[in-house]
């Protein structure tokens, strides 16, 4: 980048560098890296040290961190979504695979969480909203008084539990979603949700898909591709 003169930088990080939170909602003010729970988060943590230490080396460059929360659902259009290798380890392709029939059941990891029905609290955006988040960054990053290095928090700010989720992807598909709870995953958290004003203050931004839409256009894109993309070798996007 340094030999191309290339000095504006969009990092995808996560709300994981947050680890377990003091406080909610969290806010770009939230100690980061101190308690990162898996290596995920540690990874986004060191490479945010890494651009905000070149901002301060080097004159002349422009670094956004988005620190996303939990991005969730599919183009309504059906032809773009999330097809992960083996079992998922994310909640929504998880719960969608077992709607279509590709997975037996969803293992629901703890309900004895400090939550309101016992179960893990998460921050769902839809990667749409996500997408315009890259935008609004992207408009901030190339303004001629841009300079060094600023985090935004990309989440709707409103907190789901994982039968909560489940729930909401029943009404969207219309099929009963088969479930048992198992033991807490190491490294999970009992919840985790957004302060995301400053994005909407400084970037023009706010996530504006709820929940039923994220899982409807995660099951439209399921139904298109109940086999993933493997099934759809003559897809054509326009």
């Amino acid at each position: 980048m340094k030999d191309f003169g290339v000095k504006r930088f969009i990092f995808s990080s996560s709300a994981t560098v947050y680890g377990d939170p003091r406080y909610l909602p969290i806010d770009e003010a939230h100690p980061v890296g101190l308690g990162c729970t898996n290596p995920y988060g540690r990874t986004k943590y060191f490479v945010e040290e890494i651009l905000k230490d070149v901002c301060i080396a080097e004159k002349g460059w422009s670094v956004i961190l988005l620190r996303y929360f939990n991005p969730v659902g599919a183009h309504k259009s059906g032809l773009l979504g999330e097809d992960p290798l083996g079992i998922p380890n994310n909640l929504m392709p998880y719960i969608a695979q077992v709607a279509i029939g590709k997975q037996k059941e969803l293992k629901v990891f703890g309900d004895d969480y400090p939550t309101k029905d016992g179960t893990g609290v998460r921050d769902y955006i839809h990667v749409v909203d996500l997408a315009v988040g890259h935008l609004a960054a992207l408009r901030k990053l190339t303004t001629e008084d841009f300079t060094g290095c600023k985090v935004y928090n990309l989440g709707t700010g409103k907190g789901y539990s994982v039968l909560e989720m489940i729930a909401a992807f029943e009404r969207a598909s219309g099929r009963k979603i088969a479930y048992h709870v198992v033991d807490r995953r190491q490294g999970d958290i009992a919840a985790a949700y957004s302060d995301a004003s400053l994005a909407q203050k400084e970037l023009g931004w706010k996530a504006e898909k709820e929940i039923d839409e994220m899982c409807f256009d995660t099951w439209t894109w399921q139904v298109a591709n109940p086999k993933g993309f493997s099934d759809s070798e003559n897809m054509e996007i326009t």
